[in-house]
């Protein structure tokens, strides 16, 4: 099942909300919360093709199961993924520069996780991980304290991905600024798709809300864990 939908934004930037609107499309869309709550993902696979970029990465069974992939650890890897995918469409979600660092700095580059929390092995996986791709790779670890560093760094990976990526198939989209028809109405003309949805837009995962999400990953983590493994037992 080849990935028809690349998110080339950096996390932060709408992402979850994009997830959910091409969910709502009719996508089986990936995303980082997808890597804490599917237990038949491996978040090694992505850990590892970052430390080792030249190595031969098994796309298909990466985001097997997927259609549509946003979010870090996809952004990190959106130019093998479209070279891998080279009709896929590309969606890169962008935002007010500080405000996407202020959000940033209150969120993923800690990634705190409660510690009188019992959170299972998958999660603590996974958080090496982003560890590995997010906050000491793409976020530069310490020096994600010098704010002008990283938000350029922001501002160049959107430049190079809108002088990577042929035009007809990029979107740029501000989900923080577009108004809710106009979102529906750019990722469906965008996508091909001829009915345009008659329901607001979905704003997901806003900064203060980040911890309570963490926690929804740990439960449903832990619910589809079980099912998983009671199915396999049937």
């Amino acid at each position: 099942m080849p990935l028809e939908v690349i998110g080339a934004g950096f996390g932060r930037t709408g992402t979850l909300s994009l997830c959910s609107a091409l969910d709502h499309l009719g996508y089986k869309t990936h995303h980082m919360l997808t890597i804490l709550t599917d237990p038949t993902q491996n978040a090694d696979y992505f850990k590892q093709a970052y430390e080792d970029p030249d190595a031969p990465v098994d796309w298909e069974r990466v985001y097997k199961g997927y259609t549509a992939a946003v979010d870090w650890p996809t952004a990190a890897f959106y130019e093998p993924l479209l070279a891998r995918y080279p009709t896929a469409k590309v969606i890169l979600t962008v935002r007010d520069p500080d405000l996407w660092y202020e959000s940033a700095s209150r969120t993923i580059r800690e990634w705190p996780l409660s510690p009188d929390k019992v959170w299972p092995e998958h999660i603590l996986k996974a958080q090496r991980m982003a560890r590995t791709v997010v906050q000491e790779g793409e976020l530069e670890g310490p020096r994600f304290v010098d704010r002008e560093r990283i938000i350029t760094k922001y501002l160049n990976h959107n430049d190079h991905v809108i002088a990577t990526v042929p035009p007809d198939q990029l979107l740029v989209l501000d989900i923080t600024t577009e108004t809710d028809d106009m979102l529906w109405r750019k990722l469906a003309t965008f996508l091909k798709i001829e009915k345009v949805p008659d329901i607001p837009f979905p704003h997901k995962n806003k900064a203060n809300g980040f911890p309570d999400l963490l926690e929804y990953a740990r439960l449903e983590y832990s619910k589809n864990d079980l099912l998983l493994s009671t199915k396999l037992t049937d």
